[in-house]
């Protein structure tokens, strides 16, 4: 099997997938594209006319909201304190709670891009290639880096630019 979506996934009308995709229990808005080796995990959404890059991994608790842009393995992380064996026994699901993660509106997401738990990315915010973002991006702001540092906000014409 190349590709495996359960039965509890929602997909939006027009939805674009390509091969080797595994989705599970989330939610893909209308008219997003999906490249290959993507993992949507339980209780993940993803908004309308999103595009989501190959060998991406979106894992649960991740909202992504409309009209966003997500580059090729870009990984998000929803636990601050990872453990595979709690007293002696491997790790359960009753064991952490899902720390969220949000990428508001419009956004984009470079390549590479690691994005830690308990983090908003703001509207329209561009995060460069390769960063790793450990706090919140305000919204209209070009952050990059380890750990992702603001480079610059951008321009009332870049705004405008951008909502068009």
């Amino acid at each position: 099997m190349t590709t495996f979506i359960s039965t509890d996934v929602a997909l939006g009308k027009n939805v674009k997938m390509s091969k080797f995709i595994n989705l599970y229990g989330c939610t893909v808005g209308d008219n997003t594209k999906i490249g290959a080796f993507v993992e949507i995990q339980k209780n993940a959404r993803v908004g309308k006319n999103c595009k989501i890059s190959s060998h991406t991994f979106i894992c649960e608790g991740v909202v992504i909201e409309d009209e966003v842009f997500i580059g090729h393995g870009v990984t998000f992380i929803n636990d601050t304190y990872p453990r595979a064996a709690v007293l002696g026994r491997l790790q359960t699901e009753e064991d952490w709670v899902v720390e969220p993660t949000t990428v508001r509106k419009g956004a984009s997401i470079g390549s590479g891009a690691t994005i830690l738990a308990n983090v908003t990315i703001g509207e329209n915010a561009i995060v460069g290639a390769g960063s790793v973002v450990a706090k919140d991006v305000a919204p209209y702001t070009i952050v990059a880096g380890n750990p992702a540092r603001v480079l610059r906000r951008t321009t009332d014409a870049e705004k405008r630019d951008i909502a068009v």
